[in-house]
């Protein structure tokens, strides 16, 4: 029965809105004021109802409610027989309910938008060679499915055969397609917008980058704030002092009326719901833009920030470098060359990559005994011959002598801002490779911005050469740039900016080699494209290592964290507002209170789904 009530709670107050519409046509038009006050009791009894259920059901985990307040005061103007009273407050208090839960509702868009995205079924390549649509969870790892024009890609996985081009806005929020070939990478949730492709399913179900999307989202509008957890704790005190403060009153003054308006005015209601009204719309514009917050306390280090620390390849720059300038010394330079290739193919280093499509189609040789130096480069033998591939200071460290042109070509290499990569064969330079990576474009302007939104220091922490280093920030007009640094050396400067300087900290990498520093920092930022490791090790997900995402998503933390503020001094502000005008004034009544205590609840749900619309100018 509590049940079918608390359903019922919206066509209740309906039924109460007819009832005091009814008793107010026959008191003023009709005057018949048996048939108002029946209307007006009838109205008043069915509209406690569910508030007293509420009330109870709090009692009964030894919580005292705003429920209990107004069921209180409702009896009490019901037993003093002020029914009109009575009756209006009930009808306030369900519809501003129903309200809340309606704009609440418009403020999660952004999950049930996702959900809505989520695919259903796949075409599924069967034993009998035939495609047969299937339910999604019926698709396994290694699975062959067809994607046809204008259905939704069901998994993560890789084209096989076919081309055409994808909207990925649901992982990105990008909407402009994006080519897809054989070998390239495409993700669940999906559109293709033209062509047929067949793709082989890596990730499946919640495994895809667009369930831990939903699941991320999700987790970050569940989870609570400090602000929330206070204003948690002192409604927990404030309620039972209000009702206290009422009781006093009544002994003091024995003004029954008195007391049942101050339990009505004194309700905390906007101030509970204001600050997580704000929270949910501001993770939702963001998960909408594609960049995934998790979670309030990120909005409130993210939005006080005075200090962003980037990594450079992948984040300032593309992160796809060539080689740009190039010097061979001695003899047999094709073998080097083989030399050189065949050890870079060990490697998953950006710089390895540009050696090889420099180098092009030369014989491998086989690698053996390779030792990986970190920070530095690579150790190998082949074919007997002890070779070194890496930056300078591996080369000296490694006792391999450098002649004063091989030092003349470093300078300058470094000057023009590349990353040097250096081949030695038994003891003897060989090869020295200029690489220089392309910075991303639009970066120089995103970074002005985010100064503009006041972070003080810009700074660039890279393993590259300072020379490099130093090109890029003079480039970028940024405050410090240092070179020549492990991963240790990056996570030891994050932690002094913290700890000695006592600054607020964002460290913006890529998410895998910028770990430590990523968890080290107040909030870590990982130019994601989606990762697994980018969404698990990071506070902020730029999805598609998008850098231009970046202001916008400290402008809507800001803009959220001052929103939050806001609702808590409109909460504040309407209830010490209404308690002033109950002592102070003559035209304060409980039905009065009750109406701008529902018109202060709705004014921060209002506000706070201002976020939802909110960009970046």
């Amino acid at each position: 029965m509590q049940r079918t009530i608390l359903r019922s709670k919206n066509q209740i107050a309906l039924a109460s809105a007819i009832l005091i519409a009814t008793a107010f046509i026959s008191a003023v038009i009709l005057k018949n004021e048996m048939v108002a006050e029946v209307a007006l009791i009838i109205a008043s009894i069915i509209g406690a109802v569910p508030i007293a259920i509420q009330a109870y059901s709090a009692l009964r985990v030894k919580v005292i409610s705003i429920d209990l307040l107004v069921t209180i005061a409702v009896t009490g103007a019901f037993l003093i027989r002020n029914f009109e009273e009575s009756a209006v407050v009930t009808f306030l208090f369900l519809f501003g309910n129903y309200l809340e839960q309606r704009t609440l509702n418009k403020t999660r868009s952004a999950i049930k938008e996702l959900t809505e995205m989520a695919p259903e079924s796949a075409f599924k390549l069967m034993d009998d060679g035939e495609f047969e649509e299937v339910d999604v969870y019926e698709v396994d790892v290694g699975d062959i499915l067809l994607v046809k024009t204008g259905a939704k890609i069901p998994v993560d996985g890789r084209v096989i055969s076919g081309e055409g081009s994808i909207n990925e806005a649901s992982i990105t929020g990008e909407s402009l397609p994006v080519a897809k070939e054989l070998g390239s990478a495409v993700y669940a949730g999906t559109i293709l917008d033209n062509g047929t492709i067949q793709i082989e399913a890596d990730r499946v179900g919640e495994d895809t980058t667009f369930g831990k999307i939903i699941e991320l989202v999700e987790e970050a509008q569940d989870s609570k704030s400090e602000a929330e957890r206070f204003i948690d704790r002192f409604a927990k005190y404030y309620t039972p002092a209000v009702l206290l403060m009422s009781i006093l009153v009544w002994a003091f003054s024995r003004d029954l009326e008195l007391a049942i308006t101050i339990l009505v005015l004194g309700c905390p209601g906007a101030l509970v719901i204001g600050v997580p009204v704000s929270h949910v719309a501001g993770i939702g514009n963001g998960a909408r833009h594609g960049i995934l917050l998790k979670g309030s306390e990120v909005i409130s280090g993210f939005s006080s920030l005075d200090t962003m620390v980037f990594d450079k390849t992948g984040t300032l720059t593309v992160g796809n470098p060539t080689v740009a300038d190039k010097v061979y010394y001695g003899d047999d330079t094709q073998t080097a060359l083989s030399y050189l290739a065949s050890v870079e193919r060990e490697s998953d280093h950006p710089l390895a990559k540009a050696v090889l499509e420099e180098i092009g189609q030369v014989t491998l040789v086989e690698v053996k005994d390779t030792e990986v130096v970190k920070g530095g480069g690579i150790l190998a033998n082949l074919n007997g011959d002890r070779v070194v591939v890496g930056n300078v200071a591996l080369t000296e460290n490694e006792g391999i002598p450098i002649s004063p042109e091989a030092r003349t070509d470093i300078a300058r290499f470094e000057e023009e801002g590349n990353s040097l990569v250096l081949a030695s064969v038994n003891g003897q330079l060989k090869i020295l490779f200029g690489i220089r990576d392309q910075l991303r474009p639009g970066v120089e302007d995103d970074l002005k911005r985010l100064k503009a939104l006041g972070v003080k220091n810009l700074i660039m922490l890279s393993g590259d050469n300072q020379g490099t280093v130093n090109a890029i920030s003079r480039n970028l007009s940024l405050n410090e740039a240092h070179g020549n640094m492990l991963p240790e050396d990056k996570a030891a400067f994050v932690k002094d900016l913290i700890e000695e300087k006592k600054q607020i900290v964002a460290f913006v990498g890529d998410g895998v080699n910028d770990s430590p520093s990523l968890a080290l920092a107040h909030i870590g930022i990982a130019m994601g494209s989606g990762t697994d490791v980018a969404i698990e090790t990071s506070d902020v997900v730029l999805m598609n290592s998008d850098f231009s995402r970046l202001p916008h998503a400290l402008g809507l933390t800001k803009a959220t964290a001052f929103n939050m503020k806001q609702n808590i001094f409109i909460a504040v502000g309407v209830v010490l507002f209404l308690l002033l005008a109950v002592f102070f004034s003559q035209w304060m009544n409980m039905s009065i209170g009750m109406l701008l205590h529902e018109a202060s609840i709705l004014a921060v749900i209002l506000n706070g789904m201002r976020l939802l619309r909110y960009r970046l100018n």
